[in-house]
């Protein structure tokens, strides 16, 4: 069994490839798993996988596999969860990078706590910036219990940290059911993902470790295109409210779910210049009906603590509800 396998998804990702294959050769390890999944790449990274597959089997063990229709980052990692043999699993997207030797690191971090997965923060990188951004714990190296991470309600908590690939899972959650995306989500796939894991997980720790750079503002990322495929947030966080509706800490837990649900919606109408006229109408409309199937006394208490500015645009979607049941 390899100590830890690596799922690294591609998609069109030709420029960045690269730096992210070069970076894996600086952290192989002949007991480390390596898996390529390309997701039907319409550039040139099917051959530079190929090519790279090839070459970094003289370090790590490697598997390629190429999908034969487009599925999104949730399905690519699937299969990469598929396919993995190793003791611990970790994540990198096809247009990140590592700092050499992280992964032995990381690997050694897991193992030290013994916990079910640990989380580690990162350094974001904008063209030519870096910035670091630290896992929102506070108590670094002491194994917690994931369940009481999720709150307060009303501050940035590890749910709302949702990047996949900063940290380490031990294969026992993959044998649980936890490690698994919610097939086909084109964005927000992290959301269900981080929730269903610290609910159901035992144990986790965060960890002191700078090792992954997430790189930002790539022209192809779906952060960055105002299409249809964003909306998918509204059907990430329905599962988030709908499977956190039935936990047994539910008049706990939810309220941080609402009050995460109306914050991106928020900031997505917020941003409404980029998306197409018609992506910007169903946003607005999905929006309205997201809030409508919300707790509505739940609602209201999130709202009036929320800032003006968020709160105010939903209001009036939700006053735009009343006055369409009135008018009907």
């Amino acid at each position: 069994m390899p100590k830890l396998s690596v799922i690294v998804p591609f998609y069109n990702v030709q420029q960045y490839a690269p730096d992210t294959l070069r970076s894996l050769r600086l952290n192989a390890r002949s007991d480390f798993e390596f898996i390529l999944v390309d997701d039907k790449s319409k550039d040139e990274t099917p051959a530079i996988l190929e090519r790279a597959a090839e070459s970094l089997s003289d370090v790590a063990q490697v598997r390629y596999i190429r999908h034969e229709t487009n599925g999104g980052l949730a399905t690519a990692r699937n299969t990469g969860l598929d396919a993995a043999t190793g003791e611990y699993l970790t994540f990198l997207d096809g247009d990140d990078w590592l700092a050499p030797g992280y992964f032995a690191e990381l690997v050694a971090a897991i193992e030290g706590l013994g916990c079910d997965f640990v989380r580690t923060d990162h350094v974001q990188a904008t063209a030519r910036a870096r910035s670091v951004h630290r896992a929102p714990v506070g108590l670094r190296g002491e194994v917690l219990n994931p369940r009481d991470a999720i709150l307060p309600a009303d501050r940035t908590t590890s749910v709302d940290y949702a990047y996949a690939w900063a940290g380490a899972y031990h294969r026992r959650l993959l044998d649980k059911g936890l490690l698994h995306f919610t097939d086909g989500l084109r964005t927000a796939e992290d959301r269900p993902w981080i929730w269903k894991l610290h609910r159901e997980a035992d144990s986790f720790a965060v960890v002191n470790l700078l090792g992954v750079f997430y790189r930002r503002g790539v022209a192809s990322s779906l952060t960055q295109i105002g299409d249809a495929r964003q909306l998918d947030f509204i059907r990430a966080f329905d599962q988030v409210i709908e499977e956190t509706a039935a936990d047994r800490d539910a008049d706990r837990l939810l309220p941080k779910a609402v009050r995460t649900y109306c914050a991106i919606i928020a900031h997505h109408l917020s941003d409404e210049a980029k998306w197409e006229p018609a992506v910007a109408k169903e946003l607005r409309t999905r929006s309205a009906a997201a809030i409508k199937r919300m707790p509505q006394d739940m609602l209201g208490e999130v709202l009036d603590t929320m800032d003006l500015r968020r709160s105010a645009k939903l209001r009036r979607l939700r006053r735009r509800i009343s006055t369409a049941k009135a008018a009907a």
